[in-house]
């Protein structure tokens, strides 16, 4: 077996304060809604592949239907991909392995990552442990580059399976592990074209692919509905607003790499072109130019560049970086990164709503729900709002198509509820609709959503929001 290299006491220290902060922070939207996939288990759903709900679903078991079960998994899935970029650097350039630990884990991107339960959560752990497979087939055989003609200077071509099984486990976790794929093949194009001879990279494919089956099973037996739905986002091409969504994309990078890290991580891009590190610049810049394109026809959201990090930090630390220079960057992206953590688990900083994201997401929720009148139930027809409603309140219900596509309990609410939604309600679910005013999630006393209030009775069944793991 692989020998991973000791942890740092310092990524321990870390590890423990996301625990922390992770069990101190409401869930978002998104994790509440990723939560209900976990009470229905499936091999693939309307969003994303299952792995989000499969890792719910093991830290409730293990920590409670709490924000720290929810996320239990997140720490130390960042814990873990740390190690193995740590190894896959530690074998290139003996003692810098763990500079690239230090400069993943000090981007804010990744250490907000590391709280929260979402795709790229298992995507980014699955992503790196690809990338550290590729990394110790190259360095099982000679340097990239030099001649290959005896036998002992052949690649340990096992790794191919080790790379196919990550690949397949990313594939799992979000659709973007495609990119996976291109990115290997350009780095194969570059430093050993011949290797596609050999059955093993094939092999290591097939193997990915059969690990991703059972999703590619659930899309042909629902209309293939998440890749329409994700495919969908491709083929927009938007000029008059293309230099819009770049400049968006490259401003919004910067803040959450965070500007010093920022420059270090493209200088280390730079070098290793230079240099022909042919396999950090094929996992960053193949993925990179995927959302380049993206950004001409519409907006790349911040998460999404999230799989370009790791071999960013990779590439960063190939290379000798001046002492004060990497000191300056790792204490700016480490303090902004505990900022956001101190702020999202209390809310201390007295900011102003739009300069607080944290606030916008994670606030005034259990305080709404348990503000509204009693009813016979309560529905939503937006799947963030109906999942928080959910953490909070008894008989819950989806009013949306979307709700169609999970195994969980439908049925017919009897009597009159309320409904809350920010457009019109659908006809199609409710027989009677009156409008009673509105309610507002707020936070310190400043609004942060405001909400239509409709008392409704149904037509249909709907989806049982309640049931618990």
């Amino acid at each position: 077996m692989p020998s991973l290299p000791r942890v740092p006491a310092w990524l321990l220290a870390l590890t423990a304060l996301r625990l922390i902060v992770a069990a101190s922070v409401p869930l978002a939207p998104d994790e509440a809604y990723y939560r209900l996939w976990s009470l229905a288990l499936a091999p693939g759903y309307l969003d994303h592949p299952p792995m989000v709900a499969l890792w719910i679903r093991a830290g409730i078991a293990l920590a409670g239907d709490t924000p720290l079960g929810v996320r239990l998994l997140a720490p130390f899935a960042a814990l873990l991909g740390s190690l193995l970029l740590s190894d896959a650097v530690e074998r290139r350039a003996p003692g810098r392995g763990e500079i690239a630990a230090m400069l993943l884990n000090a981007t804010l991107l990744f250490g907000a990552g590391a709280i929260v339960m979402t795709p790229d959560t298992p995507l980014l752990l699955f992503w790196t442990a690809a990338l550290w497979a590729l990394a110790r087939l190259e360095q099982s055989g000679p340097e990239p580059g030099a001649p290959d003609q005896r036998p002992d200077q052949r690649w340990d071509r096992r790794w191919w399976f080790a790379a196919g099984l990550a690949t397949g486990l990313a594939l799992l976790s979000k659709y973007t592990a495609f990119l996976i794929f291109p990115a290997a093949f350009a780095w194969l194009l570059a430093v050993r074209p011949r290797e596609l001879r050999a059955w093993q990279p094939w092999a290591g494919l097939v193997l990915g692919l059969v690990v991703f089956a059972p999703d590619l099973a659930w899309n042909a037996a629902h209309g293939w509905a998440s890749f329409a739905k994700q495919g969908g986002r491709l083929f927009d091409f938007r000029p008059l607003r293309a230099l819009q969504f770049i400049a968006e994309l490259a401003f919004g990078q910067i803040g959450l790499a965070t500007p010093l890290l920022a420059v270090l991580l493209v200088q280390g891009e730079v070098r290793a072109w230079r240099a022909r590190a042919a396999l950090p610049l094929a996992f960053s810049l193949v993925p990179a130019a995927v959302f380049v394109v993206h950004a001409l026809g519409d907006r790349v959201q911040g998460n999404w560049p999230a799989v370009v990090y790791p071999a960013a930090a990779l590439a960063a630390a190939l290379f000798p970086i001046p002492r004060r220079r990497l000191g300056q960057a790792l204490g700016l992206g480490m303090g902004i990164t505990l900022l956001v953590y101190l702020q999202a688990a209390t809310a201390l900083l007295p900011l102003p709503v739009r300069l607080d994201p944290t606030a916008r997401q994670l606030r005034g929720w259990a305080a709404m729900a348990r503000s509204l009148p009693a009813a016979d139930f309560l529905a939503a027809d937006n799947y963030g709002v109906a999942a928080e409603l959910a953490l909070f309140r008894h008989n819950v219900f989806g009013a949306a198509p979307r709700w169609a596509f999970f195994d969980l309990p439908r049925a017919l609410p009897r009597g009159s509820g309320l409904l809350l939604s920010r457009g019109t309600p659908d006809p199609q679910f409710w027989g009677r609709v009156e409008k009673l005013g509105e309610v507002a999630r707020r936070s310190r006393g400043v609004v942060l959503a405001r909400y239509g209030l409709y008392r409704v009775t149904p037509k249909q069944r709907l989806t049982l929001l309640t049931a618990r793991p």
